[in-house]
């Protein structure tokens, strides 16, 4: 479209500006417009966030949570079998693996946010790449309950207590 619009000629005796831009299927609003640059703060603002969001590619994103609560997980059968080999199930009053939903979220964002995005050399530069992924979890504040982690933990306990 950018190429027809060249064609429009404001002098061209044969026809008008708004016939030509018919023809050409050019809106004739587009031969006006002029973009307007972005103003110094907006500038600013943009690359903080471009710069979080490239070091936090997956933050903002909602994505379906992974749980183990499929019935090949509460059978009967497979508790049994669990039991049997001395292992402990770890499930809510109901019989449904809910109490690990938090856990699980949790390693699934280390996993997606932190590990997968940075790979490590060793086990030492995996380990500070996590504590420190760990630390910055647990003092950013979360869409989902607009608390931080840590605040949200030691507010529960204190209830608790």
């Amino acid at each position: 479209m950018k190429d027809r619009a060249t064609l429009v000629c404001s002098d061209f005796r044969g026809l008008s500006i708004r016939r030509q831009c018919e023809v050409l299927e050019v809106p004739r609003s587009s031969l006006y417009y002029k973009p307007k640059g972005e103003n110094e703060i907006n500038l600013k603002l943009m690359g903080i966030m471009d710069r979080h969001l490239t070091d936090h590619p997956t933050e903002g994103v909602v994505s379906m949570v992974y749980l183990l609560t499929g019935r090949q997980y509460t059978s009967a059968l497979w508790i049994n079998y669990l039991e049997g080999l001395d292992i402990k199930v770890s499930m809510d009053g109901k019989g449904r693996a809910l109490d690990n939903v938090y856990i699980e979220r949790f390693w699934k964002s280390v996993k997606y946010d932190y590990i997968y995005l940075n790979p490590s050399e060793d086990g030492y530069d995996l380990l500070k790449g996590v504590k420190w992924y760990i630390e910055y979890y647990n003092q950013k504040v979360h869409h989902t309950t607009r608390e931080k982690p840590r605040e949200r933990y030691f507010g529960a306990t204190q209830k608790a207590a």
